[in-house]
């Protein structure tokens, strides 16, 4: 039986062939210079900490989450912008390992922020729901890159 809309398996492959190379391609270029790594991670937790502020400060009710769990977010966020903010500032060797460093920090508050949400799937709202997965997500490709970067370093 054949289905009109089913893709070929081979333009699956092509395209993660394609998709590997953007990465290795993004990859290298951090390599050479991975002070950019750190300042593209303090511009995200800083991103990630206004988010909590806002939220924490004005929808908490129509994200579900409790106020301590997003104050706690808060304050992971704003040490990973100091840490990071530092790094990009002041770091003039040892690269791989502060990159590595605050890779792993960064998977743990995905895993922290997931078990969260597990802890809080009933009183979250969809809209609290969406941001906490996307933001994971974006952190998890961010992590990966880290990852990347550490080992070419």
């Amino acid at each position: 039986m054949h289905l009109k809309n089913q893709k070929p398996a081979g333009l699956i492959i092509i395209g993660n062939q394609k998709m590997d190379r953007i990465i290795n391609k993004l990859t290298d270029q951090l390599a050479q210079k991975p002070k950019t790594l750190f300042l593209i991670d303090s511009l995200g937790a800083l991103l990630t900490a206004q988010f909590l502020f806002i939220i924490l400060q004005n929808f908490s009710p129509y994200i579900g989450m409790p106020k301590t769990v997003l104050n706690l977010l808060w304050w992971a966020a704003v040490c990973f912008f100091f840490y990071s903010a530092f790094c990009f500032l002041f770091l003039k060797e040892k690269w791989a390992f502060f990159i590595r460093l605050v890779s792993i920090a960064n998977a743990l508050y995905c895993l922290l922020t997931l078990a969260f949400l597990f802890m809080h799937y009933k009183e979250l709202t969809h809209l609290g729901l969406a941001y906490f997965i996307v933001e994971t997500a974006i952190i998890s490709v961010l992590v990966y890159i880290e990852l990347k970067v550490s080992a070419k370093i």
